[in-house]
């Protein structure tokens, strides 16, 4: 038996291929949710795209999604704690502290923007897992606080930013519950879709 969701991903990855997200919904299972795609293929003997093949995906113990229907040019599912989708759910949860006052805070600012935007792209943005009891501004120049709870491949990068501004840092590592399962996500241009698992049936196929 192929395996449908390799199957899936290199018809839309091939050359002259392309994915369609025609429908995607909510499923009758709790947390999981459903989408039609199609695979098609350009052809230049008609100029215009041909029909190859029809899935239902099934996305099993949803955590979040960011779905459009519609055309897209690739497709990709990742298992590992490596793209900036999964650090929350795959990496350690950590807590990153700081003491000291720096001597240019807009400069730490600006480096605090680059380290966040560096480690997330487009996928997460500030202030997402930055302390918001008060501003940024009269965070780092209170003498010491709570930076921010967060996956550890940001408290390393933000830890290496205050240290470079002259302040004590501290990254406070906790530990995933031995029972959580490990997330993957399933990509496709700017959608996403966070959840344990993926199952791929073919429409019209026995």
């Amino acid at each position: 038996m192929p395996n449908l969701l390799d199957q899936l991903i290199a018809e839309i990855n091939a050359d002259n291929g392309y994915g369609v997200c025609l429908i995607a919904q909510m499923d009758s299972v709790p947390d999981t949710l459903q989408f039609i795609i199609a695979t098609t293929y350009f052809d230049e003997a008609v100029g215009g795209l041909r029909d190859k093949a029809r899935y239902i995906v099934r996305a099993i113990g949803v955590q979040e999604h960011r779905v459009s229907v519609g055309m897209f040019r690739q497709i990709a599912v990742l298992s590992d704690e490596n793209h900036p989708l999964l650090y929350e759910y795959n990496s350690l949860p950590t807590g990153l502290f700081f003491k000291g006052t720096p001597d240019d805070v807009n400069g730490l600012m600006i480096d605090v923007f680059q380290a966040y935007s560096s480690t997330f792209g487009l996928w997460r943005h500030l202030p997402q897992y930055i302390n918001v009891e008060k501003p940024l501004l009269d965070l780092f120049t209170g003498g010491g606080d709570l930076v921010g709870q967060m996956p550890k491949p940001l408290a390393d990068k933000l830890e290496n930013v205050l240290v470079n501004h002259g302040l004590e840092a501290k990254v406070l590592a906790g530990e995933k519950h031995k029972e959580a399962p490990a997330m993957k996500t399933l990509l496709f241009d700017e959608s996403y879709i966070v959840a344990m698992d993926f199952s791929v049936d073919e429409l019209g196929k026995a």
